[in-house]
């Protein structure tokens, strides 16, 4: 499998081409950033471009960008008003998400990429069929100005009620839209389990997000690091058995005691491959 890494690993700064540099010399052949308006601030027409000069002139490729899923600088801790959510049953609110949104499916104008990755609501939030409605119709309108960009918008498995692997296969029945996915192996660790929530989505996945966890708070640790409980072993089988589907994607948070957290990225990965 291709290796990516997710600059979610230094999504406290801002993104720069520097940082980008080093990916590359870590030898990962692309990545996917996520967009926090902290660390890459998709509104801001002159990041984008001083970005897309540089990926212009680099072998590193922009694999796929995270969803925004806030609009403020400091995850959302500024008011419940900052909060992205497509399934916002309130029209006038949903209108607004999905334009800010759009923000984001505009960069590929600049800086080309494959795939956007897109929750279903917000952490918690329970099921209802209104939930199901209003994410529908946001996404019926972002499909269509995604496949105008060239980006295929794949929707991520996440701890609420609307997102488990069940719930997405729902969505996707009761709609037109047939999504693919990406498969979450530390958001599933903290719901129905990993081989569960694979074995559902395995023929939709498109993309993945690696990372671990205890079971109960989404951490994003380095796989294999204390207080990491994911059956590696069992998840790597799994992976494997649909060779070619998908990259090596580590979505990691950087916990401050590595002196170069791309080179232990690549050690991960090297050892997941092991495996």
């Amino acid at each position: 499998m291709q290796r990516i890494i997710s600059s979610h690993l230094a999504v406290g700064n801002r993104l720069t081409t520097s940082w980008l540099g080093k990916v590359e010399r870590a030898g990962f052949p692309a990545v996917e950033i996520f967009c926090a308006r902290q660390h890459f601030d998709y509104r801001d027409t002159l990041q984008v471009a001083d970005l897309g000069h540089w990926f212009r002139d680099s072998e590193l490729k922009l694999h796929a960008l995270h969803s925004p899923m806030f609009t403020d600088e400091v995850w959302g801790r500024s008011g419940p008003q900052t909060h992205i959510n497509i399934t916002e049953r309130a029209k006038a609110e949903r209108i607004q998400w999905v334009d800010e949104i759009k923000r984001a499916l505009e960069v590929a104008e600049t800086i080309p990429y494959q795939y956007l990755i897109q929750h279903l609501g917000v952490t918690g939030q329970e099921f209802s069929e209104y939930a199901i409605d209003a994410a529908f119709n946001s996404l019926e309108e972002l499909h269509i100005f995604a496949r105008q960009r060239g980006v295929e918008i794949l929707l991520e498995n996440t701890p609420n009620d609307l997102s488990s692997a069940e719930r997405l296969q729902l969505f996707n029945s009761m709609t037109h839209l047939k999504l693919n996915y990406c498969f979450d192996a530390g958001h599933a660790n903290l719901g129905a389990g990993v081989e569960h929530e694979f074995e559902i989505m395995a023929s939709r996945i498109r993309s993945l997000h690696l990372h671990g966890n205890n079971g109960q708070e989404d951490s994003h640790l380095f796989p294999f690091a204390e207080g990491d409980n994911l059956d590696w072993a069992g998840t790597m089988k799994l992976l494997r058995s649909r060779p070619g589907q998908y990259p090596l994607l580590l979505e990691l948070r950087d916990p401050g005691t590595h002196s170069n957290p791309l080179d232990e990225a690549k050690r991960v990965c090297g050892q997941l491959e092991e495996i």
